[in-house]
């Protein structure tokens, strides 16, 4: 235990190089359609602004999140609405997937605390943010020249099962993790299924993957109604999210159990695996 959190503290980091990737290039992208927006007085800038200030003080409100970290999440949903405003927006993903990551947190908390392993009482903080939703406020951002210059329904359907799949994969690692705590019992390493102690690293439970899995199937559900994506590329993203959600345990169980990475770091790779693959599969 001492040696985990004497690597936490060496490793901040990394949790401070997902910050310098995220916030900027948001704030790069809200100014760009920003500008666009006010040239041609488009409602889509007033909206923005009044879905992402109202999330940021929901979610500090709630004591979710600290202010900064209030903030990023903001950002980034900015960014998603921007990419997707209306009616048809991937705010609607976001927002589930905060829902069911709240109620996780907070089920079987007394019973966590004492395990030591409940989530701060101020809620998350900035990097946790990046971390967990980052992934899928790049993926509104047109980051290829294919996405920027020669825009088509093939990249832009790619996109959305990104954003899709990578709010399903945090979803699915928050919910395995936060309820795999509680009702999962015996937790096994899972590159050698071996016991191991509640909150270890890498540690895995049938619980805890199915209750994962059903969290990823809901962001997914949601996703394919709000963009709306067809059952084919709905399996994709569910699929892709899965693949995420045992990324992050492979992650887990092989580098933060090393000293390697730190968990922000493990939990932002994980969703970059799961908004890769349903990327790619898409296109496929």
């Amino acid at each position: 235990m001492h040696r985990k959190n004497r690597s936490g503290t060496l490793l901040q980091w990394q949790s401070q190089l997902l910050l310098l990737i995220v916030v900027p290039l948001c704030c790069v992208w809200i100014f760009i359609q920003a500008t666009n927006a006010w040239e041609l007085h488009d409602p889509i800038l007033l909206q923005a602004a009044g879905i992402s200030i109202a999330f940021g003080l929901l979610v500090w409100l709630a004591h979710a999140a600290t202010g900064y970290a209030a903030v990023t999440g903001a950002m980034i949903t900015a960014c998603l609405y921007l990419y997707t405003p209306g009616w048809r927006t991937a705010v609607f993903p976001l927002v589930a997937m905060l829902v069911l990551a709240l109620a996780a947190t907070r089920i079987g908390r007394s019973h966590k605390e004492q395990l030591g392993v409940a989530e701060a009482r101020q809620g998350r903080n900035a990097a946790q943010v990046a971390a967990n939703i980052g992934i899928a406020g790049l993926a509104a951002i047109p980051l290829t020249a294919t996405q920027l210059f020669t825009p088509s329904q093939q990249t832009r359907i790619a996109s959305l099962a990104a954003i899709a799949a990578a709010l399903a994969g945090a979803a699915a690692d928050t919910l395995s993790s936060e309820l795999g705590q509680v009702f999962g019992g015996q937790p096994r390493l899972l590159t050698t299924l071996k016991p191991v102690p509640v909150g270890t690293d890498g540690g895995v439970t049938l619980a805890g993957t199915a209750i994962g899995c059903i969290g990823a199937a809901i962001v997914t559900a949601v996703a394919m109604l709000a963009f709306p994506l067809s059952l084919q590329t709905g399996a994709v993203v569910f699929s892709s999210a899965v693949l995420g959600l045992f990324a992050d345990s492979l992650l887990g169980a092989v580098c933060e159990r090393r000293g390697w990475l730190n968990n922000d770091l493990v939990n932002f790779l994980s969703t970059l695996v799961a908004a890769l693959a349903a990327g790619w599969l898409v296109q496929v």
